[in-house]
This record gives C-alpha cells, sequence and structure tokens, in this order.
C-alpha cells in the first residue's frame, strides 16, 4: 500500500535468543563455516537453554558452532547430513548422550525446503533399500515406488546474512547463502545477525535474496570474532 511503514525490526542479540526455551527445535544455517550464525550460537550458549534439538547440515567442528552446544550439554538432539568432523558429537552419539538424525544432505534440504512452502512433505526414490528408508512409508505412483519424506520445521532459525534492511530484507555472500533461506522460511521465528543493516531500500532488489516478511529480528554485527576468520571475501 502506498504510504505503508514497514516495521523495524531491528533488536538485541540478547533479548532475540531470549525467547528459545527449554525443549525448542532451532535450525542452523551455514555449511561448515560459511553462513554459520556463530554469535547467535554463543549467545544462545550463554544463555543455556537445555533439551534442544539442533537442525544444521553439519555439526561443525571441535571448537566452534554446534560443538560449543554440545559441550555445554544443551542438546538432546541433532537432525544432521553428517557430524564425521566433530569428535564431540561422534562421542556423544555413541554414547547415547545425544540422538542423532542422520538425513542425506539433499533430502535435508528439500524437507525444509517444502515445510516452508507450506506442504505436508514429498515422495522420492533416494533412500530404498537402505538404513534411510527405515520407520518410512512406502508410497507407489504410477508404478514407481518411493519414500514419503515428511517437512522439516522448526520453532526457530538462527540465519547469518551478509547485509539486510531493517525490515529484515536480506543479502548473502556467495556460497554462505546455502541453508540460510530456507530455514528462515522454515522456521515460526527467524532471527538473523547481519554483517551490516543498511537503510530500506540500499539493498537493490536483485540482491534481496530473502524477503523480510520471513524475518522477525535483525541483529547488526559490530565485529566478526575469530571464528568466522576462514571466511574470505
Amino acid at each position: 500500500m502506498i504510504g505503508m511503514t514497514l516495521p523495524d525490526k531491528r533488536g538485541t542479540i540478547e533479548k532475540a535468543i531470549s525467547a528459545i526455551g527449554d525443549g525448542a527445535s532451532v535450525m542452523l544455517g551455514g555449511f561448515g563455516v560459511p553462513g554459520t550464525p556463530f554469535c547467535l550460537i554463543r549467545e544462545l550458549v550463554r544463555q543455556g537453554p537445555r533439551n534442544l534439538t539442533i537442525i544444521k547440515n553439519d555439526a561443525n567442528e571441535a571448537g566452534m558452532g554446534v560443538d560449543w552446544l554440545l559441550e555445554n550439554g544443551q542438546v538432546a538432539r541433532l537432525v544432521t547430513s553428517h557430524i564425521g568432523l566433530n569428535p564431540t558429537a561422534m562421542r556423544m552419539m555413541n554414547g547415547g548422550a545425544i540422538e542423532v538424525e542422520f538425513v542425506p544432505q539433499g533430502i535435508l534440504a528439500e524437507r525444509i525446503r517444502v515445510a516452508g512452502a507450506g506442504m505436508i512433505g514429498f515422495v522420492t526414490d533416494i533412500g530404498l533399500g537402505t538404513p534411510v528408508e527405515e520407520g518410512k512409508q512406502r508410497i507407489a505412483i504410477e508404478g514407481r515406488m518411493g519414500l514419503l519424506e515428511t517437512a522439516l520445521r522448526a520453532d526457530f532459525a538462527l540465519i547469518h546474512a551478509h547485509k539486510a534492511d531493517a525490515f529484515g530484507n536480506l543479502s548473502f555472500s556467495a556460497s554462505a547463502r546455502n541453508f540460510n533461506p530456507l530455514m528462515a522460511m522454515a522456521a515460526r521465528q527467524t532471527i538473523v545477525e547481519a554483517e551490516g543493516i543498511v537503510p530500506l531500500g540500499a539493498l537493490p532488489p536483485e540482491n534481496v535474496h530473502l524477503s523480510g516478511t520471513f524475518v522477525d529480528t535483525v541483529i547488526e554485527l559490530t565485529e566478526l570474532p575469530e571464528v568466522y576468520g576462514v571466511v574470505q571475501r
């Protein structure tokens, strides 16, 4: 509407993360280091909610990201495509300290995508006759057999963006986009850390990779800690 004022979604990291309570499900964007919201994760560790379900492509490496949550005893369940770079995750899984659900990477992305699209799930032949099939419903379509993969939603998504405006329109840097837009669309509440917040209208339309419609809170990072150092631009 002409003359409509868009809400200002800028907030503080302390208040935003305080909404995450015990037992919440939390999606974490990122593929390894690129796109991982380390500052938001660090605040989540500081505030300390327990029995979390963490949904992330990977478990990061020792001493960063997901590993902070694991070492702090905050994770009850991890939904991921691999944990091979994190000895803490492997040790806790083998010792029964956490439950791990392994999901093939493409299936993980699609389960999150269809959740954001408002769908119940999708049917795929990937995983037939393998351990991936365990506990899933088989469905025949036009003579072909497939597995029902259900949509994957979360209470919260923690996202890292390169630039944002006050309404929450986001721009991601290169491969750091990865799971971030999908997760922002699939969560009930999306919290974003951005390397910079620009005025409304300053992001060229072609550089808006995610509409602020899917964002609840934006926090501007005043600096990037050392853990982000592997990312070069």
